[in-house]
């Protein structure tokens, strides 16, 4: 009998394992709870739905977000593939359209002769065959009890929040702009200027806003990454302009001057029908919102398509129970990826799934597989989530701090942050290449395609260090 491999979770990490599976012959069954059993943060019942941002971050070579992809696409990563094919303007960012994205990665699920997709809820972890856990920040109860018995550890818990989203044909584009900043990208933001009365004004109404009360089993851990506006402006009065609402790179073409502060908005879709205020994820009560956000130059009389909210994050502490393919060290025929693996970020979820999907894959083949390098995004990723410290262990993004320094580049290299990270590229898409011939199973054709790097990655002169 063929070895069927159980997924359960049909997100960002689930969807990309179970792709790389079945291309490498293994077939899978799939299970998505959703539509019988829905969420509070999705609303469709579509795979690999994107339910904060729609963007999968910087498409800048050199950036570690750029990192990351440019390393999944050169391993054949499914979803990088449909992002690229469902993408919209977004600067220098990666942004798609986030219902051809998850109808696309959908239909091409269920079309493939290998994987079964089933709408049901799984409720325990199947402890007779391989298995891979991908359920997401909203694992059921049932579920996530099954894990905490098997592993006999706390399962750690934050809250992780959602921006709101506008509709285009309700904003007053006579208090608008279009531009990225610095000029990068093109025309692709709406901008919202404020003046510093403009901004005052907004900042008293935030620290006076009323939130949704947290109910009594509630244990708030936001990721400081992904703060409420609230709990921002609670930080100081300057905290907004610093962060979400920086006016840097921009100019207001009405006075020919950077803002006191700024609001930027970024199309949801090709037809630029509703557009998500960038970084305005909150917790407030959605009067409140309205409200304030209506404080906004340009969204005096805006409708929301999408209110922002909060919503459960369950991870593990995979410090103390992953190994670095991603089974349980407890019980080796599971596997834990995307954000309950302990990884923050759509790209860092489909990266998990990717490399669980192939670590399972070998295992099950019989053929021996070692994780990606160190020196790689992909492989620092794996060695921060189950090397960091257990006792004071948060999820993570990708970036160059995880990434281990290149040693004995020229001073002027070594001295110039910009010229260490393009060294710790170009290592680290060298590196990779060599991974991926090393490993028996073959990825499939389009991995060893075209190149999309600016840099030269057959050799690079340095040593790693940790």
């Amino acid at each position: 009998m063929e070895t069927k491999v159980i997924i359960a979770g049909g997100g960002l990490a689930g969807s990309e394992a179970a792709w790389q599976l079945a291309e490498r012959g293994v077939p899978v069954a799939l299970y998505e709870m959703r539509p019988q059993h829905p969420t509070p943060a999705h609303k469709s019942d579509r795979l690999a739905e994107l339910v904060c941002s729609n963007s999968l971050k910087s498409n800048t070579p050199g950036a570690a977000s750029w990192l990351l992809k440019e390393e999944l696409r050169r391993a054949g990563s499914f979803l990088l593939r449909v992002a690229g094919e469902c993408s919209v303007p977004g600067g220098s960012a990666l942004t798609v359209d986030r219902d051809q994205f998850s109808s696309a990665a959908t239909r091409a699920i269920e079309g493939h002769p290998l994987i079964e997709l089933r709408r049901e809820e799984i409720r325990k972890i199947v402890q007779d065959g391989p298995m891979l856990m991908a359920s997401g920040p909203l694992t059921s109860d049932a579920l996530a009890g099954s894990l905490q018995r098997l592993t006999g550890s706390e399962s750690l818990a934050f809250y992780d929040s959602i921006s709101p989203i506008v509709d285009a044909e309700t904003l007053n584009m006579e208090r608008i702009f279009r531009a990225s900043r610095y000029g990068k990208g093109g025309e692709d933001y709406l901008n919202c200027p404020m003046d510093e009365n403009e901004y005052r004004a907004f900042y008293e109404a935030l620290m006076g806003a009323e939130d949704v009360e947290a109910h009594e089993f509630e244990d708030r851990k936001y990721f400081e990454a992904c703060l409420p506006i609230e709990e921002l402006a609670r930080r100081g009065y300057d905290t907004l302009r610093f962060g979400p609402m920086r006016p840097v790179g921009l100019l207001d073409p009405s006075t020919g001057r950077r803002p006191h502060a700024l609001v930027q908005l970024r199309s949801e879709n090709l037809r630029f029908s509703s557009y998500n205020l960038v970084g305005f994820q909150n917790h407030l009560k959605f009067p409140e919102q309205k409200r304030i956000l209506r404080m906004i130059p340009g969204l005096e009389n805006a409708e929301f398509v999408r209110m922002g909210q909060i919503h459960r994050n369950t991870y593990i502490n995979a410090p103390k129970v992953l190994e670095p393919d991603l089974s349980l060290r407890c019980a080796p025929q599971v596997s834990i990826a995307g954000q309950l693996s302990g990884v923050e970020g759509y790209v860092e979820c489909i990266a998990t799934g990717l490399l669980a999907g192939v670590a399972l894959a070998h295992r099950i083949q019989q053929k021996p597989f070692a994780p990606p390098p160190r020196t790689t995004a992909l492989g620092s990723l794996v060695h921060y989530i189950t090397h960091a410290d257990p006792d004071h262990y948060q999820p993570a993004n990708i970036a160059f701090d995880l990434l281990p320094s290149v040693e004995g580049l020229p001073r002027h290299v070594a001295r110039d942050r910009r010229a260490r990270r393009e060294s710790q590229c170009q290592r680290a898409l060298s590196d990779l290449a060599s991974w991926l011939g090393e490993l028996p199973l073959a990825f499939p054709p389009e991995a060893t395609g075209e190149a999309h790097s600016p840099y030269d990655t057959t050799a690079l002169a340095g040593k790693t260090t940790d």
